[in-house]
């Protein structure tokens, strides 16, 4: 008996478990990656990079400021940091998919292509794109903490919600895992089954 007691509080820790690695299934909830947002600027939005599109600057670039273990970066522009924030709000972003949101508006960036494993540049592209962003929840703020790529220039959907912040109405967290299974282990601990 006290063994199936055993099996089932670790069937119990698990389930729980599995509920705090589940990806978040809706943009600007509580995010499990404080570090998230300053990821992504760090990434996507960094000081000094080239004005041209010349591929020796941004190997150099690159070399010095670090990314060469990434083969495609896409770099934003420093004065579009506002804008690409608002993305993850109602003002400037609707529902993608999962935590996903898109741009209600177009931006320009520079996308860099490299050899694996080097710097060596394949490509240095301007392209001008709606973002799709992950958009989560960091101190009491939604704001992105992912950059996705949109090869095929996606739009958002004139009937997708707007991307908000989890106080508004209605956009509480949720979680892919339902509560019945816990539900019933718990209920054949309690009973001693």
């Amino acid at each position: 008996m006290a063994v199936l007691r055993a099996f089932l509080a670790l069937g119990v820790c698990l389930l729980l478990g599995d509920q705090t690695l589940a990806k978040n299934d809706a943009p600007c909830q509580l995010s499990k990656w404080n570090n998230g947002y300053n990821t992504f600027v760090k990434r996507h939005i960094r000081s000094g990079t080239p004005t041209s599109l010349d591929q020796n600057e941004w190997e150099k670039y690159i070399r010095n400021n670090g990314g060469c273990d990434r083969p495609t970066q896409s770099f934003l522009k420093q004065k579009d940091l506002d804008m690409v924030k608002d993305v993850c709000t109602d003002k400037g972003g609707k529902t993608f998919k999962e935590n996903l949101c898109i741009s209600k508006q177009s931006f320009t960036f520079v996308t860099v292509r490299s050899e694996p494993g080097t710097c060596g540049i394949r490509s240095v592209r301007e392209e001008t794109k709606h973002l799709i962003l992950a958009c989560e929840v960091l101190e009491n703020q939604c704001l992105p903490v992912h950059f996705e790529g949109n090869p095929e220039n996606l739009k958002p959907g004139n009937n997708a919600k707007s991307c908000q912040d989890p106080k508004a109405k209605g956009h509480a967290p949720s979680f892919k895992m339902t509560w019945l299974p816990l539900l019933s282990v718990l209920l054949v601990i309690i009973h001693g089954y």
